[in-house]
């Protein structure tokens, strides 16, 4: 397996974390669990997976290495 395939699974699999922490906080919150977490907190998750996602999507196809 190559180090750029190593990477892109590594890199999918943290947006998807990422994204599971943010859903699932947002989740809680909604219900009252988790009213002490700011919203910009779940902002920054999903920011950070966006960011992730596009480094993500442009190492597949522009960094061939």
């Amino acid at each position: 397996m190559s180090q750029s395939s190593k990477l892109n699974r590594r890199l999918t699999q943290l947006v998807g974390v990422i994204l599971g922490i943010a859903i699932a906080i947002w989740v809680l919150r909604g219900f009252g669990i988790l009213t002490f977490i700011p919203g910009g907190i779940i902002l920054l998750l999903l920011m950070v997976a966006i960011a992730i996602g596009v480094l993500n999507h442009l190492q597949k196809t522009w960094w061939r290495f």
